[in-house]
């Protein structure tokens, strides 16, 4: 089924077309949309997930896992602490941006991110499903005390609940944690009425809910676009891949778009 097209210009038209013939549209992203925004992808913040052990003598995956953010909250916010100050001052871009226009243009348009950063919501798009979490949202390991990284001038780590002095964390989903109910239902409810087109942008699909929106519509025959430089998991799917950038590849979309509605 897979078929790449060189020609950027064609594999744009083909995609446009889709477009000309849908109602609804799914976007799938991840870390690759908001590489154009400055913050590095999931292997590459400051070198964390380059190397198979951090300084303290762990892998990545186990500092940044539930369980320690519960033994050792210290430890797991050293490293978050570094993912905060990667993603600080960066702002969305055009590709988020470009996912916010198109809700204003078609009738359902939903996004479905990995990514913590929150830059969908920051550039507008409203139907968003961010299932692993905003890393700007922290509540209390011990009460029901939520706030924003916004409430705070100064964070210390870890930081202590204001209102019962236990630890506050980032309300995302850590190495080994379930994924938010709330969030699967919202996924599951617009998976079940279907999408007309469905694009994956900027991530590697190794997670099989990430993968199976691209999955369920290749084999219900409906089409399918995945805008990733690298070959990923979804990529033998897809009917056009875009081999490029998420951002410069969907404005180039939109753009064209919006010029075959004005002709």
């Amino acid at each position: 089924m897979s078929e790449s097209i060189s020609d950027n210009d064609a594999s744009i038209e083909r995609v446009v077309d889709m477009l000309a013939d849908s109602g609804s549209v799914l976007f799938v992203t991840g870390a690759g949309i908001s590489a154009d925004s400055g913050l590095p992808t999931y292997r590459g913040i400051g070198g964390l997930y380059n190397t198979e052990q951090t300084e303290d003598g762990i892998p990545i995956e186990q500092a940044l896992a539930g369980a320690l953010m519960e033994k050792r909250p210290e430890l797991t916010w050293k490293y978050l602490a570094r993912i905060e100050n990667a993603c600080r001052g960066a702002r969305y871009n055009r590709g988020h941006e470009v996912i916010a226009e198109m809700e204003a243009r078609f009738p359902r348009v939903w996004t479905l991110t990995q990514n913590v950063d929150g830059f969908h919501r920051a550039a507008g798009a409203r139907h968003v499903i961010d299932i692993h979490g905003d890393l700007h949202d922290l509540r209390c390991m011990s009460c029901s005390y939520r706030c924003t990284l916004a409430d705070y001038s100064e964070l210390s780590f870890p930081p202590p609940c204001p209102q019962c002095k236990g630890i506050l964390r980032p309300d995302v989903v850590l190495f080994g944690e379930m994924l938010p109910d709330d969030q699967l239902q919202i996924l599951y409810q617009q998976l079940s009425q279907g999408f007309d087109v469905v694009f994956t942008v900027g991530t590697t699909s190794v997670f099989p809910y990430i993968a199976e929106p691209v999955r369920l519509a290749a084999r219900a025959g409906l089409p399918t676009v995945e805008i990733n430089p690298d070959t990923t998991q979804v990529s033998h799917l897809v009917d056009v891949k875009l081999s490029q950038r998420a951002a410069p590849a969907l404005d180039a979309i939109w753009k064209r778009y919006q010029q075959r509605n004005l002709s």
